[in-house]
């Protein structure tokens, strides 16, 4: 019992410590996912940062007098977005590409636009669903107090700029020059002329030189290029406009919508790994345990196999000892039996002599009886086969039996297919006369035994030894086979203890069934039949 509970702690322990070990397993590779998740994070946002710093390159690089203009930006744009280049089309993570103006608005959108909901243009960082959004500010772009000397101005096409200027339309065809001018002439703000031949040429972009000052509107500032952080080339605008032009097109931010095809993968593949792991720690550590368990269950059993080898030599020892004490008693027995027998053969002994003198024979044929009977049975069975006919068998015994059955009238009979069986022959006549004699001394006066062999299977033969008698009670025909359990006054206890030992020791089956419609019915089966 102490041992018991000792391995119960054992086994608590070592599966409590195994459970610890997947548990700190399952941690520990959750970790290194996450831990992978925001390196592929980081990369992503170092390929981003890289984006960024080409396209702020690229404005700059095309900024003249603090302006680009759009329908020259579009295309690099474009071809960033797509991934095409030299002819050749490979898939891009930059989904879409915005510029942002200082509210906030987009200024220029390039790609897929509507995968970047609008709410997320003020933030700095949106992971979503399948794109990521990266909100950065343009380098190189830097406005102090007012100052925007260093501000770049998106200007679209001529046409869309001059609609742009609250109802001021340059796109319309010029009136025709008049006398003593020098080109074509246009209106200014103050309804005079100007002369548009020594307009600045910008890129493509033809606007009027600044109109001379008009009364209440103030002197126009004058700076270094036309104006304080003004080009030159915006002269021709009043502040107010330049600065609601500045709202309009001065970039501010840069918005990139990336693909996160690859960050997931990247997760997928190594959230893949990581449950194969976590698979096999959990598996070698229920294999660990299982194979502990079954060590120590092992050790357990060679334990008892060892106590129950010293047990069962111990019992071997006394079973020689009961069968040489059972042996040695007979003797004297013999000689008690003798004696006896001689008292009651007197012929002056009296009647009361011979009396008790026959009871004392009857009673040492009875101890004698179970003697041999207990002797029999402790007998170590050594099998000799041969081949052997069944129904000679049977008769051979039946013939033994003869004055038992007669005494009680009991008929016999032979029934199915001769067979021929492998077994040893003197075991299987003590077996089969066991079986009679137990039928005839549960049968009453006048009672039948029916003796049925045939064939079970190709190789194997059955017996059965059917009885019309009481029958035996379903919760008796296991404990019948027994030693010393008999239902007889006359029985030893041993008949069917000794039948089952030498069927057991042939490697065949027996079992006690009930006969239709009363009786018994002893059945062995797996005889095995000679080829």
């Amino acid at each position: 019992m102490e041992f018991s509970r000792r391995s119960t702690a054992i086994y608590k322990a070592i599966y409590g410590f195994l459970l610890v070990f997947w548990m700190l397993v399952v941690a520990w590779e959750v970790e290194e996912h996450i831990r992978v998740k925001e390196a592929a994070k980081t990369e992503l946002r170092g390929r981003a940062g890289v984006y960024a710093n080409f396209l702020s390159a690229t404005i700059r690089g095309q900024r003249f007098r603090g302006a680009v203009i759009q329908d020259r930006l579009e295309p690099v744009l474009n071809l960033l977005v797509s991934g095409r280049t030299n002819e050749l089309v490979r898939p891009s993570e930059l989904v879409a590409v915005v510029l942002l103006n200082s509210a906030g608005d987009p200024v220029v959108s390039v790609g897929d636009t509507n995968l970047v909901p609008p709410a997320v243009l003020q933030q700095g960082e949106y992971w979503g669903p399948r794109v990521v959004t990266f909100v950065n500010p343009v380098p190189g772009v830097s406005l102090a107090d007012g100052e925007t000397n260093n501000s770049i101005i998106v200007l679209p096409g001529r046409r869309d700029l001059t609609n742009e200027m609250h109802g001021r339309d340059f796109s319309h065809p010029e009136p025709p020059p008049g006398p003593g001018s020098n080109g074509p002439e246009s209106v200014s703000t103050n309804g005079e002329p100007t002369n548009r031949a020594n307009a600045p040429q910008r890129g493509g972009m033809e606007p009027p030189p600044p109109p001379p000052p008009e009364e209440g509107g103030g002197p126009r500032p004058e700076g270094r290029r036309g104006g304080r952080g003004r080009p030159p080339w915006m002269n021709w605008m009043n502040e107010e406009e330049f600065k609601k032009l500045l709202a309009r097109r001065e970039l501010h931010g840069l918005v990139l919508a990336m693909s996160t095809d690859k960050y997931r993968a990247v997760c997928l593949d190594d959230w893949y790994l990581r449950f194969v792991i976590i698979f096999f720690a959990g598996i070698s550590a229920a294999g660990f345990g299982l194979a502990w368990r079954t060590l120590a269950r092992t050790s357990e059993l060679q334990i008892r196999l060892v106590r129950a080898s010293e047990l069962n030599t111990h019992l071997r020892e006394m079973n020689l000892a009961a069968a040489g004490l059972a042996h040695e008693t007979r003797n004297p027995l013999n000689i008690i039996r003798g004696m006896a027998q001689m008292l009651s053969r007197q012929p002056d002994a009296p009647p009361e002599v011979k009396e008790k003198s026959n009871a004392i024979v009857n009673e040492t044929d009875k101890v004698t009886a179970q003697l041999n009977e207990f002797i029999n049975y402790s007998r170590p069975r050594e099998i000799r086969r041969a081949a052997l006919p069944l129904h000679s068998a049977v008769q051979e015994v039946v013939r033994a039996l003869n004055f038992d059955m007669e005494e009680k009238k009991v008929t016999l009979e032979i029934k199915g297919e001769p067979v021929t069986i492998e077994a040893d022959e003197q075991l299987f006549r003590q077996m089969l006369f066991n079986l009679l004699l137990n039928a005839v001394q549960a049968l009453e006066t006048g009672g039948k035994i029916q003796v049925v062999t045939g064939r079970q299977k190709a190789a194997e033969a059955f017996l059965e030894v059917r009885d019309d008698g009481p029958g035996v009670p379903p919760d008796r025909r296991k404990e019948i086979f027994k030693p010393y359990f008999t239902t007889h006054q006359k029985g030893t206890g041993l008949g069917l203890a000794v039948v089952q030992q030498i069927v057991l020791a042939h490697g065949w089956e027996i079992e006690c069934l009930a006969n239709e419609p009363k009786g018994a019915v002893f059945r062995i089966t797996h005889l095995k039949v000679p080829a």
